[in-house]
């Protein structure tokens, strides 16, 4: 078991191939997403109840966690760009998968492989840091991520309006497409670095767990962004199912635009990346956690008006990314020469988080409505900041 030095000179990042990463993350990443508005619309046609229907985003997001964790450290171990392509063709034929089920066992099948295989936006980040100049790097690195978030952003607007006017079979039919001419795009203009570690999958695994067992503030880290995450995904995938009720009567179109929203979200991420070097992280992640509990105070309050809805959005998006912004400064800053690996063991915990989310969610939709998903989602981060506040003083 080996780490090689990078070959930083082996191929040079260049503005079209950073352009090409940056929509190419957003695209991929959407695959997640575009069920979350759809739901309701689901359930109707397969004839199963909402909770039912709700278990296809639960499932994508488990998918997309053991995508994380099985898949990611591979680009340590192989070319990533062979990897990214033979990757592509499983995504294409998840999507047609979802498009084409007739019954929901189906459905959740093909959830689990559109999660599990469009874990490449993590390989993009990690491939913009390797091939950029060191004085760029946090800014090409940061690019890549903007997408990333945009792309979450729209799916959600693009499969809500989409669904409402063509349905919910087209929306992945064309996703498909989107993500054929991306491969196409790849193929050709990806270019392609040597891997950094030397041995075995079993090593490579092995070496993950070894930082998940010494690095204290990586474990804290995942706990904070598996919490954020499990409340964040609590609102969003019941939110299509509330909108359909009194008094909005709306469509999967409105609960994707509301997804314009979390643009702020987008803003903060950048903001708070830039001023994270200068304040407290601590201090940062306790005001996040603070500002998503009063999001889930104007949304049990005012989550039957359009304007409460705007206003919680925001300031939950807003709170969810600085966590994740400054857990991922702390994770980044414990070993940089296997970012690679500890990126995995964060990001795996933050959508197992985010798949237990949706589910009990889910459950507490089924049974107590929207007051219920409220409490839900508050209990999350109210667990987070309790967690937060014990251990993060013991941490250096």
């Amino acid at each position: 078991m080996k780490d090689s030095p990078l070959n930083t000179q082996q191929s040079k990042l260049t503005k079209s191939t950073l352009w090409l990463m940056t929509i190419g993350a957003g695209l991929v990443v959407a695959n997640n997403y575009y069920n979350q508005p759809l739901l309701g619309k689901i359930a109707r046609e397969l004839n199963v109840s909402e909770a039912t229907a709700n278990n296809v985003a639960m499932i994508t997001q488990i998918g997309y966690a053991a995508g994380l964790f099985l898949l990611v450290p591979l680009g340590d171990m192989f070319r990533k760009r062979k990897i990214i392509i033979i990757d592509f063709v499983l995504i294409i034929a998840s999507l047609i998968a979802f498009a084409l089920s007739q019954n929901i066992t189906t459905m959740i099948i093909a959830s689990f492989f559109i999660g599990l295989s469009s874990v490449v936006p993590q390989m993009f980040v990690p491939l913009a840091a390797q091939l950029s100049d060191p004085k760029e790097k946090g800014k090409n690195v940061g690019m890549v991520m903007t997408g990333l978030l945009i792309g979450i952003l729209v799916s959600r607007i693009f499969s809500g309006v989409l669904g409402e006017y063509l349905g919910w079979r087209q929306v992945y039919y064309i996703a498909a497409g989107i993500i054929f001419i991306l491969w196409i795009l790849i193929f050709f203009l990806l270019p392609d670095i040597k891997p950094t570690f030397k041995g075995s999958y079993w090593g490579l695994m092995k070496s993950i767990s070894h930082y998940i067992k010494t690095v204290p503030s990586l474990r804290l880290a995942s706990i904070r962004g598996a919490l954020a995450l499990g409340s964040f995904l609590a609102f969003w995938t019941t939110l299509t199912f509330h909108l359909e009720r009194p008094p909005f009567f709306a469509g999967s179109d409105i609960a994707g635009e509301l997804g314009l929203v979390g643009i702020g979200g987008a803003l903060a991420a950048s903001m708070v990346g830039r001023i994270s070097d200068r304040v407290n992280k601590n201090t940062l992640i306790m005001c996040a956690a603070i500002l998503m509990i009063m999001s889930w105070a104007i949304l049990g309050i005012w989550g039957f008006t359009y304007a409460g809805l705007i206003v919680g959005i925001f300031v939950l998006d807003v709170g969810l990314q600085s966590i994740h912004v400054s857990n991922q400064t702390i994770v980044f800053s414990t070993n940089p020469d296997a970012t690679n690996r500890l990126n995995t063991v964060y990001m795996t915990s933050y959508f197992i988080g985010g798949s237990f989310g949706t589910f009990a969610g889910g459950k507490a939709w089924e049974h107590m409505g929207w007051n219920g998903v409220v409490l839900t989602g508050a209990a999350f981060v109210v667990i987070l900041l309790l967690i937060h506040l014990i251990f993060s003083p013991k941490m250096k």
